[in-house]
């Protein structure tokens, strides 16, 4: 059945709004409803909305559900999909690129020239512009004769042979000499000033086992690395079979998690918010694991744990502001367990297993999993 879609946004690229289109016939042509889309993809009603009308380009994993959902060219839309995550391509064939400006030579320094009179001849430095020679060492002076026009040049005398410049010298070097050796009497008086040790008191320790992030910085992290699972606690709780699935949260850290136990190998479950992101809790071995984790700082978010296995799927109710259901219900910290009556075989006889796994373990190790 057809529906009466919005216009799309004006500002949406060509692949995004051609990725829009199709989502939409496909959407029609399986005759489903939003509610129906949401509930065989296992992704909200908001999403899909957002994802139709152009808000936003559609998440790779919330794609690949509706490829299994629905009888579509998944290969066409996910290189559809890559176009629009891409982004338009610019406006205009590239053009060869321009040649950049000359620079500017850099000025050479100029030859000193001699100053030269009205007639352009050069003219006669006055005595009192000549540099007395005698400030310079190796160099040797050189006196014209007076009265003799280019007259015969006195012998060279050299600097060393001058008094007062050796004095001179020979006493900056022993005022250097002072200095430095007062500089060093001083560093030597004082030895126990400068090795004192900084009390130990005054360094900071990091607290054992305090989280290491918090809100977004723990999205996508592992719970137990982080130190997020020593707060954790089951906000919701859905059975199929006898499997069953958590929505786990930290206070804390502001991060909630999926969590499945009682499962087989392949069994898994997934945590997903109402913007597209989720993380997959897969059972490899054994029969419990958690996922990593999502940003729950934000109480508009909305968030929902799915179990999937051979027998079916199940979902628990979508929640949000997970701060506030946590400081307005008495739930306790603790590991993911069955709670009681929820399992269809959790014989009231049988006791709970004695090792209560915590957040040991990552969805994608491959080691036995722990419950979180």
């Amino acid at each position: 059945m057809g529906s009466a879609w919005k216009n799309l946004p004006e500002e949406l690229s060509g692949p995004a709004r051609l990725l829009a289109e199709e989502l939409r016939a496909i959407k029609d042509a399986a005759g489903l409803s939003l509610s129906e889309l949401a509930a065989r993809t296992h992704y909200s009603r908001a999403s899909w909305e957002r994802w139709l009308n152009g808000k936003r380009v559609i998440t790779g994993q919330a794609l690949e559900a509706l490829t299994r959902a629905v009888d579509c060219d998944g290969p066409a839309l996910r290189a559809l999909r890559e176009q629009a995550v891409a982004g338009p391509e610019e406006d205009g064939e590239p053009g060869a690129p321009e040649e950049p400006a000359a620079q500017a030579a850099p000025e050479q320094p100029r030859a000193a020239q001699p100053p030269t009179d009205r007639t352009g001849a050069p003219a006669t430095p006055a005595a009192s512009d000549v540099p007395d020679v005698t400030d310079v060492p190796d160099v040797t002076d050189a006196t014209v004769a007076p009265g003799e026009p280019g007259g015969a040049v006195t012998a060279p005398v050299t600097w060393w042979r001058r008094p007062a410049t050796l004095l001179t010298g020979a006493a900056l070097l022993v005022a250097l000499l002072v200095l430095v050796g007062l500089r060093a009497t001083r560093h030597q008086e004082q030895p126990q000033t400068v090795a004192e040790p900084v009390p130990t008191a005054t360094a900071a320790k990091p607290v054992p086992g305090a989280p290491v992030c918090q809100a977004v910085g723990c999205a996508h992290k592992d719970p137990k690395a982080t130190g997020c699972g020593k707060d954790a606690r089951t906000l919701q709780t859905d059975v199929i079979g006898k499997v069953v699935v958590y929505l786990r949260y930290s206070q804390t850290c502001q991060a909630a998690w999926a969590a499945i136990t009682e499962g087989e190998p392949n069994d898994y479950a997934t945590i997903t918010d109402d913007s597209g992101q989720s993380e997959t809790a897969l059972i490899h071995w054994g029969y419990d694991n958690y996922s990593s984790m999502l940003d729950a700082a934000d109480p508009a978010v909305t968030f929902q744990v799915c179990g999937y296995q051979p027998a079916g799927h199940v979902c628990t109710s979508p929640v949000s502001g997970l701060a506030a259901v946590v400081a307005s219900t008495p739930i306790p910290i603790g590991p993911a367990s069955p709670p009681p009556g929820t399992s269809p075989d959790a014989a009231a006889t049988d006791p709970p297993s004695p090792a209560q796994p915590t957040d040991t373990q990552p969805a994608t190790a491959q080691p036995s999993p722990g419950r979180s």
